[in-house]
């Protein structure tokens, strides 16, 4: 039996009623996306139609999830809100303070020493207040939520941004900060723009060696980071029918890499098949109920220009294997391109390792499709030229394809068998040598490959692409390296050309665990004791933000003016200081180390104007708060884009940061600094960002007029006293504003009247 099928039968009760309701205020018919939304109204029954992209909306969403890493901090706030026990079902998984070197048994040793007071304060907090716990080693956590509590036509909220790979059963999964889940567990409405809808029309079928990872490679090529900024990807069509469900779920887990609210695919067969292999028929009988509202009416999917707001059609028919990067998830080259690209741009051709894993590509069919290339390697007598490791995506996957002999014959290639964690996909990895920052290329079948995310070496360049291309690459040990058309020569010298990778959506024995890793909170958790220690260097209790002063901001100095890309992983690292996630002041010491300095090009070096020195931001940040002097920080386009980590909105606001003005935001990076009280800007005319100066002191002139639609007026004054003056938009709304009024949106939840 599913967990929590009596929330998932009630979902389904209500569905057909509202959302015919809302097909009758819209006056049209309505999109999959759509259903979801309207179905999920906090309000309930729908009352109106709503403005794509305009309309602040309260949703109602079914369930939480939180992983280790941001749990903490979530937690945290949640043991503020004054309640006996989370509202609605809620999930904590421990999949990111696991790091790989040696292997799972003696990684997942150490993670469990190392990290031991994390992990029994996670366990203790969720036994309190009715969460769930999956234990370190019990898996990564959005491939737990796809094979345990996904179902077609839900909505649910995760603290973080892959929780989108639940699309892939047919939901409307969205990734948010800890304080958006900390308002759904105390029992409150959730707060989102109401999406626009980018439709992808799949057509033909995939073959030979392209994958569904290769779908959502095209499309970020496509849309790039921010294309799907503010919006929800259907995807639909035959294409996309002929596909597993876990292949759905890796499209869907990457639309994070293109800014997208979310993505998703209508409920099918594939779905059914995967529903009852994870041990869910009771979740087929009650969705089969209402399988024709957890798909879009047909005539949306006949003529689909006139009900999406952005159309691509994508024939998987003639669809090539991409591989993209580096540096950047977007970046697409067709394999049959790569050599071209390769010599052109500088990069290196040898390939150091190949990994597969993390969320994105970790189920049973990746593992197989990726293994039937091992296989041949093996067969035929070839040496693989790069290193090679995989990280299963559940302990329930691992002891399966340990079963079906699908490890052994990973191991028969000399390959490291990593924890049942995200290990390398963010960061997570002790990659022997990589302190040298030698030039380098890795392949992976991840979802980003941001500068020195997976190893720390700014100088990797990491490429993003299949499980099966990943096992290819890795064997030959060469970017340019096209399975397609290239052969390989074995030990004898023999030239060896391997086949298409081959593989079983689902096992043919069925899944197998003996020990899921799961524990179930207490029944009355009132009489658990939640500890932490004040002398902690990993956990800190949290103290309210100090509400607003009601006066303008003035005499702000300029801390930085980040140039180019700058993501939550240049904001605040991860890596070797997601020991610190659940230490607010300890990790502030990575604020902004790794955006670059537009005045010198430099990381981590900025001009203290108290000094004129030079030195590192959250050094002269700290000075600025101890003088008791406020600061901005000025960026440039998608600020924010990558992980849902609130930690990077708020380290600036513990800091004493007081507003972020940037060009453009990505989504939840926007909310994250909304819901800590900070100021969110963009400038009206984004020319104005070439005029702040290094040593700028900034005056707000009319903060005291804060209200919806009304732009910002902000007065830069230059150290040789001339000045300009510079109008910045906000898209804060009256509740909005209320949380920058109070400090925080915790602190209105603390104070009941939220």
């Amino acid at each position: 039996m599913a967990f929590d099928i009596e929330m998932i039968e009630k979902v389904y009760a209500t569905m057909a009623e509202r959302v015919d309701k809302a097909r009758e205020l819209v006056g049209r018919p309505l999109t999959l996306s759509e259903k979801i939304l309207y179905s999920h109204l906090w309000e309930g029954m729908p009352t109106q139609a709503f403005t794509r992209g305009k309309d602040y909306v309260d949703f109602a969403p079914d369930r939480v999830a939180c992983q280790d890493a941001t749990a903490q901090m979530a937690l945290l706030q949640f043991m503020h809100a004054g309640k006996s026990k989370v509202a609605v079902p809620t999930t904590v998984h421990c999949d990111h303070l696991i790091q790989a070197k040696s292997g799972a048994e003696a990684d997942l040793a150490f993670a469990n020493k190392q990290s031991k007071e994390v992990f029994d304060f996670l366990s203790s907090v969720s036994n309190k207040y009715g969460i769930g716990f999956w234990k370190p080693g019990s898996g990564i956590i959005h491939q737990i939520v796809l094979e345990n509590y996904a179902f077609p036509g839900g909505l649910m909220i995760g603290t973080d941004s892959h929780t989108v790979n639940a699309g892939g059963l047919g939901m409307l999964a969205i990734g948010v900060g800890g304080a958006d889940a900390v308002d759904v567990m105390s029992g409150m409405s959730w707060e989102l723009k109401f999406p626009k809808l980018i439709g992808v029309k799949l057509t033909g079928k995939l073959n030979g060696w392209t994958a569904p990872k290769d779908v959502i490679l095209k499309v970020a090529d496509i849309l790039t980071v921010k294309g799907g900024t503010g919006a929800i990807v259907e995807y639909f069509g035959e294409g996309a029918e002929s596909m597993s469900c876990t292949g759905k779920g890796t499209i869907c887990n990457m639309g994070a890499e293109i800014g997208a609210t979310t993505s998703t695919f209508g409920y099918d067969d594939s779905m059914r098949r995967y529903l009852v292999a994870t041990g869910r028929q009771d979740v087929v009988n009650a969705a089969d109920k209402v399988a024709s509202y957890l798909t879009a009416d047909a005539e949306v999917y006949a003529n689909p220009d006139k009900y999406f707001d952005q159309l691509i059609e994508i024939n998987l028919s003639e669809l090539e294997p991409h591989i993209n990067g580096p540096f950047t998830p977007d970046r697409g080259t067709p394999v049959s391109k790569m050599k071209a690209e390769a010599e052109a741009n500088g990069w290196p051709i040898k390939v150091e390792w190949g990994l597969i894993g993390s969320c994105t590509n970790s189920s049973y069919e990746d593992m197989s499709r990726a293994a039937s290339i091992v296989r041949q390697a093996v067969a035929h007598g070839i040496t693989p030229k790069a290193e090679f490791g995989i990280n299963p995506g559940s302990e329930q996957i691992r002891y399966t394809i340990e079963r079906d002999g699908i490890i052994a014959d990973f191991e028969k290639m000399g390959t490291k068998v990593f924890t049942n964690a995200c290990g390398p996909c963010i960061g997570q990895w002790d990659r022997e040598g990589a302190d040298k920052q030698e030039k380098n290329t890795i392949v992976h079948s991840f979802n980003r490959n941001f500068s020195k995310r997976a190893d720390g070496n700014p100088n990797t360049h990491a490429f993003v692409t299949s499980p099966e291309m990943v096992a290819a690459i890795a064997i030959a040990g060469r970017l340019d390296f096209n399975p397609i058309t290239d052969t390989l020569l074995n030990d004898n010298g023999e030239a060896v050309k391997l086949n298409p990778p081959i593989g079983d959506e689902l096992p043919t024995k069925g899944f197998d665990v003996k020990d899921l890793g799961f524990q179930a909170p207490a029944a009355d958790g009132s009489s658990v004791e939640v500890v932490v220690s004040p002398t902690s260097d990993r956990l800190q209790l949290l103290a309210p933000f100090d509400a607003w002063d009601g006066k303008n901001i003035t005499g702000a100095k300029l801390l930085i003016k980040a140039f180019g890309k700058c993501t939550t992983d240049h904001i605040s690292m991860a890596g070797p200081w997601l020991r610190f996630r659940g230490h607010l002041d300890n990790i502030s010491n990575n604020m902004l180390i790794g955006a670059e300095n537009a005045f010198n090009g430099k990381a981590n070096s900025v001009k203290n104007q108290l000094t004129g020195a030079y030195d590192e931001v959250p050094k002269v940040q700290r000075a600025y708060k101890a003088a008791r002097i406020p600061s901005i920080v000025v960026g440039d386009h998608n600020y924010g884009e990558g992980s849902s980590r609130e930690h990077a909105a708020m380290e600036p606001r513990h800091l004493g940061v007081k507003a972020v003005l940037v060009k453009s935001f990505a989504r939840i990076h926007e909310t994250n600094l909304k819901k800590q009280g900070m100021l969110a800007l963009t400038f009206a005319n984004e020319a104005d960002y070439d005029k702040i100066q290094e040593d700028d002191t900034i005056n707000f002139l009319d903060l005291t007029d804060f209200a919806p639609g009304k732009p910002l007026t902000l007065e830069f004054v230059h150290a040789d006293g001339s000045k300009d003056i510079i109008m910045a938009n906000h898209t804060y709304n009256e509740g909005q504003i209320g949380w920058f009024v109070a400090g925080s949106a915790l602190n209105l939840i603390a104070a009941g009247k939220a």
